[in-house]
């Protein structure tokens, strides 16, 4: 069973994180607790996606 639309959906969604992590830090006083609630969110989908890529 392939698991291409999910990682895909994944794919995404990381890229959504790690646009709103840098509009978020470019700010003038970037809220701290936000940013660490983003960048933990973007670690959890890189490690998920890390699961389901097949193994090389």
């Amino acid at each position: 069973m392939t698991q291409q639309p999910r990682l895909l959906s994944l794919q995404e969604r990381h890229a959504t994180l790690e646009r709103q992590i840098a509009a978020e830090g470019s700010r003038p006083q970037p809220d701290a607790l936000s940013l660490g609630r983003l960048k933990r969110a973007k670690l959890r989908l890189k490690e998920e996606m890390q699961r389901l890529r097949p193994a090389r």
